[in-house]
């Protein structure tokens, strides 16, 4: 076996070897690193109240001391962004119940967000990142839309988790699971 072959099968390669940074690419762009800081964000969007989706600010800033499920999609009232958003709803309150709060994000705009979640009966926040700014620092960015991904931050604003390319039926579960091994 060639000495290159024999790095590979140890999971090594000269660029690690060298000791140059490994980044992780997704379809969307280049991924947040695994146990670094989430990148931060402030952006519009609806949060639930009693009387409906109200159009706000919110940054990661503010979700400080908790866990934040952060899961970016492309489009409201579509298929597989319904399925993933009641998945999320179906299971709020045991993501509540560990500590979490659930953010979705989405190049829709606000109007858009808030009619979605008064269809969808949604008590969590959509936020909307019309450039995608916010989408590309996470790696989840194809002009015009966000992709299916999904990040686990710690209370500390560390990225704990990512899933790529998510399938949106049984996703909030999966989730979940992860949120729970994290903990223990």
């Amino acid at each position: 076996m060639k000495r290159r072959d024999l790095l590979r099968a140890g999971g090594l390669s000269l660029i690690s070897l060298l000791g140059f940074p490994r980044q992780a690419f997704s379809m969307g762009g280049t991924l947040p690193p695994l146990d670094a800081p989430a990148p931060s964000f402030e952006l519009p969007g609806v949060v639930p109240s009693p009387e409906g989706a109200q159009q706000t600010q919110l940054a990661l800033a503010d979700l400080r001391g908790q866990w934040v499920v952060l899961y970016f999609y492309p489009r409201d009232f579509t298929e597989g962004c319904t399925i993933e958003a009641r998945g999320f709803q179906r299971d709020l309150a045991d993501f509540h119940r560990a500590g979490a709060e659930v953010v979705g994000i989405s190049a829709d705009d606000p109007e858009s967000h808030q009619q979605f979640c008064g269809s969808e009966a949604l008590s969590y926040p959509l936020l909307s990142d019309e450039g995608g700014a916010v989408s590309k620092a996470y790696g989840s960015w194809i002009p015009p839309f966000s992709q299916r991904h999904t990040f686990l931050i710690d209370p500390q604003g560390s990225l704990r988790a990512t899933w790529l390319g998510v399938r949106p039926l049984g996703h909030s579960q999966e989730v979940l699971t992860r949120l729970k091994e994290l903990q223990a």
